[in-house]
């Protein structure tokens, strides 16, 4: 009895080892058929990750090429990309890390329909600016064409008119120079060569007869030079022109005919010193005559 008690036993522990194997089977081929089939799931999440990555990539490389967004997203953008890429490459993330991984490609599509949203907007800024750039140009070109009709009838202007501007300037001729002082008396001025009492300094000249020069205003200048060639003051002014320094400036009428010009300066008397005094008269810059004379 004790025999059969022990078979049945046996039997049963058999069965029921069998049983666990069985059922650990199972679950082993169930955990891995589960295993298979999440990992197939997440080699096709990963291909389509990686393909979104790659477009999305290639789309900031080409908008880096254009240099019409801002350098510093772009440069974000592609190096958060790459880190996707390079994450996903590895396959070394779980179904959380995949959907993290979507939410981040989501922000990244965000923020890179962002950049072409400004992408377009400077096409568009572009394209204005080069329509008002060809009608810049075109205005250009119609200023220039004008400018060169001007040009070309002012040359004209100037071939004709050229006859009349060809005869040289002419100057005064100049005869009987000179210079002397004068003392005042009475209100009355009395000629002096005593340096120190004399108040007016005066220059003469005769202005030979030129009828080409006939009923014209004429200008001349006096330059009184002390011993030390320093220009003498009129009335303590001088004139200045075109860098040369003058006593006096004399305007006159000239009739064409021989014509004498006297004038004077005015200085403090005692201001004189003896020695010997130059008297020059200019035309413009040009020096016409010039004489000498002393005073005691």
């Amino acid at each position: 009895m004790n025999v059969q008690d022990n078979k049945f036993n046996y039997k049963i522990i058999f069965v029921a080892l069998v049983a666990v194997i069985i059922g650990v089977l199972l679950a082993f081929y169930y955990s891995y058929a589960q295993s298979k089939s999440e990992i197939a799931f997440l080699e096709r999440e990963k291909a389509i990750l990686m393909q979104d990555l790659s477009l999305m990539k290639t789309d900031v490389d080409r908008l880096s090429a254009l240099n019409e967004v801002n350098e510093i997203e772009l440069e974000s953008s592609k190096y958060r990309i790459q880190q996707l890429l390079d994450s996903v490459g590895q396959l070394n993330f779980t179904v959380e890390k995949l959907r993290e991984y979507k939410s981040e490609l989501r922000r990244l599509e965000a923020k890179n329909d962002s950049l072409k949203l400004k992408n377009n907007f400077l096409r568009y800024n572009n394209m204005l600016l080069s329509e008002k750039y060809e009608k810049t140009k075109k205005e250009l070109e119609e200023l220039k064409g004008k400018s060169m009709s001007l040009a070309e009838e002012l040359e004209r202007k100037k071939t004709q008119e050229s006859p009349r501007k060809l005869k040289p300037k002419s100057y005064l001729t100049l005869q009987n120079i000179e210079g002397s002082g004068f003392r005042l008396r009475s209100g009355k001025p009395i000629n002096t060569n005593k340096a120190s009492i004399i108040e007016k300094l005066r220059g003469c000249v005769t202005v030979m007869a030129d009828i080409g020069e006939m009923n014209n205003t004429k200008v001349i200048y006096y330059q009184f030079l002390d011993p030390d060639m320093r220009v003498i003051e009129d009335n303590a002014n001088t004139i200045s022109v075109n860098g040369n320094v003058y006593s006096k400036r004399v305007e006159f009428r000239f009739n064409g005919e021989d014509t004498n010009i006297c004038d004077f300066i005015t200085i403090p008397q005692g201001s004189l010193k003896e020695g010997l005094y130059t008297l020059n008269i200019f035309e413009g810059q040009k020096l016409l005559s010039s004489t000498e004379f002393e005073l005691k």
